[in-house]
């Protein structure tokens, strides 16, 4: 172990002599606590060091010591439902040793290693057999909702298996193997958090990641192994919005990452999750979820670190074949935190005050997104969700703008929309999907209208927005019945598609043949209703039509698997506006 002493302190930096040999990102034992630190720079024994934990108190020439290894997770059973914070210490295990106040240089491990679990060995592998990093050896039944696949870590190098235990209960620490060069496989592993894990090959996105809020999957969708970003100013739902996504997507591990917001909201986070149900097994969400939780009242390179935390716990799960969903709450936090450290080392800043590298952080982390052929031949996906807290809601500031640079679906925000209770609060103006065009032939094997009526839809939401211009200045009477009509459809669309309630047992979420159905019958709506408009029926004859209400309606009244009764009221449309078409001589053309 490599020793020196402290030279200067600047707040969370450090600086160090004496530690010659120690490599960039070593993890330091600092000061008479041995708080943790990690090495972010290093020429000629001279090191700046972030230290992960409250340094009050320390003094000038306090010793430093190099653990000679950078700063890793350990990976294993036990993981899920577990609450850590920034640099994997296990909140809830450290409160039961010390109590509510996390103490100087205080440490558990990571995961339970007392506890036994039951591995099965997959058939086929024993003694003697030929291994390749990666390869799946046997599972463990982790949580209910949860298969623990144990795989051959990425260091490993040697090809064949001397000894393998088999089926049994073990500990994470146990050797349940070891290989020809005398490696030993445990039900653990280590691995640093800043290298992303190996795996075969990178795929396309080709498949939606299911979350049952229809302005996301319909309009604005988001791929498995794709990422998006939320910003919005403060009160606009960001927090809310990734709940409900956390909660009714379809992935098999949710990651939340609570990188520097406010205790009291991560404090909700950590009282909520625990008693939120899972809808796709019934038992609790916690048996597929892992908090981090580092608030803005905790050291700032603990907010740093929390992010590559929680992407190489993802990468983790993702080998076994999982579709993983990454919370991030707020990436805007965590670039503060890059201020900080990087004004503490006195380098010249970029835009307000944001170091020059921010983009290439950024990028690091969005960049570990994707879905992916791992290296036991399964194929899993990343999907990062980062919300972003941009002040006063302006987009244009640095941290929001460089984001835009990496992810490739927008979900952004409008105060008018939160102000007015319009949940979720995503502006179908300024907001975008990339993943529109790649997701399109999934879509259309459930509707192939889906392409069609969204396009035809998004173009009417933005007529609506020209008119309500106008609307402002000379009023809705000025405006000829075939234009007024476009507001009516427009308002139909805000209420009964785009909007929904959270806390309704029916509309929290809208499966996917629901989503698709109610748009295409407000669109039926809109071409019968413009066609007869046209023809000389007088507006308000048209927007008195009981189907039009019972549409609006269908989000909360009709359940997500009865279709039945949502043909029922297209089969109203139908006969409604055919006896408006026959007084009014409509050509079939003209619908």
């Amino acid at each position: 172990m490599i020793t020196g002493k402290i030279t200067r302190i600047a707040g969370p930096i450090v600086y160090a002599d004496g530690l010659e040999g120690c490599g960039l990102y070593d993890v330091v034992n600092v000061g008479k606590n041995k708080l943790i630190g990690e090495i972010i720079r290093q020429n000629e024994g001279k090191a700046v060091i972030q230290v992960y934990e409250d340094d009050t108190g320390m003094e000038i020439g306090e010793e430093v010591e190099c653990i000679e290894a950078p700063l890793s997770l350990k990976l294993g059973p036990g993981l899920v439902g577990t609450i850590y914070d920034g640099i994997q210490r296990p909140l809830k295990a450290m409160y039961e040793d010390k109590g509510s106040f996390l103490l100087p240089g205080q440490r558990t491990t990571p995961i339970d290693t007392e506890k036994k679990w039951d591995f099965t060995a997959l058939d086929g592998i024993t003694e003697g057999s030929d291994i390749s990093i990666g390869q799946v050896l046997g599972t463990v039944k982790e949580t209910e909702s949860v298969l623990h696949s144990i795989m051959v870590p990425p260091y490993i190098k040697g090809k064949t298996l001397k000894s393998f235990k088999g089926n049994g209960s073990y500990n994470v620490d146990e050797v349940i193997a070891t290989t020809e060069l005398d490696e030993e496989i445990k039900l653990s592993q280590v691995w640093p958090v800043r290298k992303p894990r190996p795996y075969a090959a990178k795929l396309g996105v080709t498949e939606p990641l299911l979350t049952g809020q229809r302005v996301i999957d319909v309009f604005f969708p988001l791929s498995k192994g794709g990422t998006a970003a939320i910003p919005g100013g403060f009160g606009t739902g960001k927090t809310m919005t990734q709940h409900a996504v956390a909660k009714w997507c379809d992935a098999d591990l949710i990651i939340y990452i609570g990188c520097g917001e406010r205790g009291n909201e991560m404090t909700d986070v950590l009282t909520e999750f625990p008693e939120l149900i899972d809808p796709r097994t019934g038992r609790s969400l916690m048996e597929r979820t892992i908090l981090i939780a580092n608030t803005s009242n905790m050291p700032v390179a603990a907010r740093e670190v929390s992010l590559y935390s929680g992407i190489t716990l993802a990468e983790y799960y993702r080998d076994m074949g999982m579709a993983v969903a990454i919370m991030a709450d707020s990436t805007s936090r965590w670039a503060e935190a890059l201020r900080e450290l990087s004004g503490r080392m006195e380098e010249m800043p970029a835009e307000e005050g944001f170091p020059a590298y921010l983009p290439t952080r950024l990028a690091e982390f969005y960049e570990r997104a994707g879905r992916i052929t791992s290296l036991c031949n399964k194929e899993g996906s990343v999907s990062v969700i980062g919300a972003v807290s941009p002040p006063g809601g302006d987009f244009s500031e640095p941290v929001t703008q460089h984001t835009k640079r990496f992810i490739r679906c927008f979900w952004a925000l409008d105060r008018e929309l939160a102000n007015a209770r319009h949940y979720p609060a995503i502006s179908w103006i300024d907001s975008y999907s990339e993943y529109a065009e790649e997701v399109k032939d999934w879509w259309e094997k459930t509707n192939p209208q889906w392409a069609e009526v969204r396009y035809r839809a998004l173009e009417l939401l933005k007529k609506e927005q020209k008119l309500e211009q106008i609307v402002r200045l000379i009023g809705a009477d000025a405006l000829p019945d075939s234009e007024r009509i476009v507001l009516v459809v427009a308002e139909m669309m805000k209420n009964g598609f785009l909007q929904q309630n959270a806390f309704d047992d029916i509309d929290a979420y809208c499966g996917v043949e629901k989503q698709i159905k109610i748009l295409v019958l407000i669109m039926k709506y809109y071409n019968r209703a413009l066609a007869v408009v046209k023809a000389g029926a007088p507006l308000p004859k048209v927007v008195a039509l009981s189907s039009r209400e019972k549409i609006i309606r269908i989000k909360s009244l009709v359940k997500n698997d009865d279709m039945k009764s949502i043909n029922e009221i297209e089969n109203l449309l139908d006969s409604e506006f055919t006896e408006l078409e026959r007084i009014y001589q409509v050509s079939e053309a003209a619908v």
